[in-house]
C-alpha cells in the first residue's frame, strides 16, 4: 500500500513540476512586462511626453501602462522624424531586449547636419562665409537655450559640449565640393529649421553668379587648355 502512496505522490510530483514549468513558460512575457514597468517606474528610462526609439519604433511616448507603454509614432515613410498619426502599442518587455534612444531627456538637442554641393568650379570660400553667417543667425536663439540645458544636464549625465555654435566643414564628392553644416537643433522643429536655412540659402546663392549648387553630371576635361600650367605636359604646351 505505501509503494503504491509513493508511486501515487512521485507521479503527482512530476505533474506538478510540468505544470509550473508550463504556467512559467505561459506568463513568461506578462511577467517580464510587469518587471518592464516596475523599472520604468523606478530607473524612468523615458517619461511620458519624450520623444524615443525602442528598436525601429520611433514615437512621442503618450501612455505608460503595466504590461505596456504607447507611442505616436514618427518617421516611417513621413520624412524629418514628423507624426505618420499611427499610434504603436509596445511590450514593456521590450525594453530588457531593445536599444532606447531618448531624443528628449534631460537634454532636448540633438546635432542635425546639412550638405550643400556646390561645384568645382564656385567660389567655395565665399560660399562657406556665407554659409557660416547663416548658420549662426538662424542658430543664434537654439545655442542659448542648449547652453542652459547643458549646465542641467551635466548634473546628472556626462554631457560636456564645449562648443555648441554650428560649423561649416568643407569635404569633397565626386560631383563637387561639399560644405556639410552642423548644429543643433530640437528634435521636434527639426524640419522646420532645415526648411528656414535652405530658403534662406537658396535666396543667398541666388545673388552670386560665382556660386552654383552641383549635381551628378559628365564633362570632358582638356588638360591642355583647363589645366593649370604646371601640371601640362611639355610637349602640349
Amino acid at each position: 500500500m505505501a509503494q503504491v502512496w509513493f508511486s501515487a505522490l512521485g507521479q503527482l510530483g512530476t505533474f506538478l513540476g510540468l505544470l509550473s514549468a508550463g504556467i512559467a513558460i505561459a506568463l513568461k512575457d506578462p511577467v517580464t512586462d510587469l518587471a518592464g514597468w516596475l523599472f520604468l517606474i523606478w530607473r524612468k528610462p523615458f517619461d511620458v511626453g519624450d520623444r524615443i526609439q525602442v528598436g525601429n519604433s520611433k514615437g512621442d511616448v503618450i501612455d505608460v501602462r503595466v504590461f505596456k507603454f504607447t507611442v505616436l509614432e514618427i518617421g516611417n515613410w513621413v520624412d524629418a522624424d514628423q507624426s505618420t498619426g499611427r499610434v504603436i502599442h509596445i511590450p514593456n518587455h521590450k525594453i530588457f531586449t531593445d536599444d532606447i534612444f531618448n531624443y528628449t531627456s534631460d537634454f532636448e538637442w540633438v546635432w542635425n547636419e546639412m550638405g550643400v554641393l556646390i561645384t568645382f568650379e564656385s567660389d567655395w570660400k565665399k560660399a562657406k562665409k556665407i554659409l557660416q553667417d547663416i548658420a549662426d543667425d538662424v542658430c543664434q536663439e537654439f545655442v542659448n537655450q542648449a547652453r542652459e540645458e547643458v549646465k542641467k544636464a551635466e548634473k546628472s549625465y556626462l554631457i560636456q559640449y564645449r562648443y555648441l555654435t554650428p560649423i561649416v566643414y568643407t569635404s569633397v564628392k565626386d560631383s563637387g565640393i561639399n560644405l556639410t553644416i552642423r548644429y543643433l537643433s530640437n528634435p521636434r522643429t527639426r524640419r522646420g529649421i532645415s526648411q528656414m536655412l535652405w530658403e534662406t540659402i537658396l535666396n543667398r546663392f541666388e545673388e552670386h553668379d560665382d556660386i552654383d549648387f552641383a549635381y551628378p553630371t559628365v564633362r570632358y576635361y582638356n588638360n591642355p587648355t583647363e589645366g593649370k600650367p604646371g601640371t601640362i605636359p611639355d610637349g602640349d604646351q
